[in-house]
C-alpha cells in the first residue's frame, strides 16, 4: 500500500498529489463564476460540486470523503463516505468544500474559496454527527500559550505578550452572528479589535495563523467540518488550533456521543482533529480575499490564484494560473 507519507517515492510523492488537487479546486472555482453576485447559492454550489468531482476521477489517489456535502441521501455527489480518485495512489481521508462561502458567492462578497484537505487514511476526525464547533486559532506564537478554556480577554493578553505587541494592536476574527454578541463585547472590552466575518471561517482561521497576516486570532462557533479542514492547513503553518464540539440540542449531543465524539465540553487539540503532520490543504479563490484573489475573467482568459499547504514540509505555495475561457465558460 502506498502511503501519503511517501514523499521521496518516484511513483506517488505527495507534493504531486497536492498539485493535482489544485486542478480540482480551480475547476470548482471557475464553474462558480457565472453565479457570483446572482443570489443563487445552490446553483453555484452545484456547479462547483460537478466540476470538482469530474477532476477527482483523474487524480492518482484512493480517497474516502470524511467531510463532504452531507449524507448520501441528501448529497448525490461528494457525499460522506464516497470513494474518489482513480484508486491507484495513496489511501487518504478527504474533506471537500467546493465553495466555502456559498452565501458570499451569491452576494458577490469577499473570501469565498474552493477547498480540499487531505490526510493519511484514518487520521481525520469524522465530526459529522455534531454540526457546530467552537474554535480557537492563532499562529505559531500561540502554541503552548493560549487555551480555549481560558477567558478570551486572558488569551488576548497572553498572545499579545508572546507576539511582543500591545493589546490594542491585536485583531481577532469572529463570525458575525447573534450567538457571538457577548464574545465580541468581551474582545473589545479586553482592548483588542475585531474583524467580523459574514461567512468563510476557514479563510479566517488560516489568515489568523499566517505570518504577517492582518489578524492575530480567530475564535467562535462555526461549522465542525470547517474546523477539521482548517486544522489541516494550520498544521502546515505551525500554528495553534483547538476545538470544542457545540451540540445544538440534547438529540444532537446524543447522536455525537453514539458516534464516539466528545460532546461534553472536552477540548480537541490539533492531533485530535487530524492525526499527524501529513496533511495537504489546497484552496482556490472564488471571490477576492485576504488569502487569495478570486477568479478573474479578461476576454479570452480566466485567471485563478490558489494556495497549497503541506504539513510534511511546512510550506505554503501560491499558484497563479491562466486558462482559456473557451475551455470553461
Amino acid at each position: 500500500m502506498v502511503s501519503l507519507t511517501s514523499d521521496m517515492s518516484p511513483l506517488h510523492p505527495d507534493r504531486n498529489l497536492a498539485l493535482e488537487l489544485v486542478r480540482a479546486t480551480e475547476a470548482a472555482a471557475i464553474r462558480a463564476v457565472p453565479f457570483i453576485g446572482r443570489g443563487a447559492k445552490e446553483a453555484a454550489d452545484g456547479a462547483a460540486v460537478d466540476a470538482m468531482r469530474a477532476f477527482f476521477s483523474t487524480v492518482n489517489f484512493d480517497g474516502t470523503i470524511v467531510i463532504g456535502e452531507g449524507e448520501k441521501d441528501n448529497a448525490p455527489m461528494l457525499y460522506n463516505g464516497e470513494r474518489v480518485g482513480n484508486g491507484k495512489g495513496p489511501r487518504c481521508d478527504v474533506a471537500v468544500d467546493p465553495i466555502d462561502g456559498t452565501s458570499l458567492t451569491a452576494a458577490g462578497r469577499q473570501n469565498a474559496l474552493s477547498v480540499i484537505a487531505v490526510s493519511d487514511h484514518g487520521s481525520m476526525l469524522d465530526a459529522s454527527g455534531v454540526f457546530y464547533m467552537d474554535k480557537l486559532v492563532t499562529g505559531p506564537a500561540g502554541v503552548g500559550v493560549v487555551d480555549i478554556r481560558l477567558p478570551i480577554g486572558e488569551n488576548i493578553r497572553l498572545l499579545a505578550k508572546a507576539l511582543g505587541k500591545p493589546v490594542d494592536e491585536i485583531v481577532v476574527s469572529v463570525l458575525n452572528r447573534p450567538r457571538h454578541e457577548q464574545l465580541i463585547a468581551d474582545i473589545r472590552e479586553a482592548g483588542a479589535g475585531t474583524r467580523l466575518m459574514s461567512d468563510g471561517d476557514v479563510a479566517g482561521g488560516i489568515n489568523a495563523a499566517r505570518h504577517n497576516a492582518r489578524t492575530d486570532m480567530c475564535v467562535g462557533i462555526g461549522g465542525s467540518p470547517e474546523g477539521i479542514v482548517t486544522a489541516c492547513a494550520i498544521k502546515a503553518l505551525g500554528g495553534h488550533i483547538q476545538g470544542v464540539l457545540a451540540p445544538r440540542d440534547d438529540d444532537e449531543k446524543e447522536k455525537g456521543r453514539d458516534a464516539g465524539l466528545k460532546v461534553d465540553g472536552e477540548v480537541y487539540e490539533a492531533d485530535g482533529l487530524v492525526t499527524g503532520k501529513n496533511t495537504i490543504f489546497v484552496a482556490t479563490g472564488v471571490t477576492d480575499g485576504q488569502l487569495v484573489q478570486g477568479v478573474r475573467r479578461d476576454g479570452d482568459f480566466i485567471y485563478t490564484e490558489s494556495v497549497v499547504l503541506r504539513g510534511a514540509s511546512g510550506t505554503l505555495r501560491r499558484i497563479s494560473s491562466e486558462h482559456l475561457t473557451s475551455k470553461w465558460l
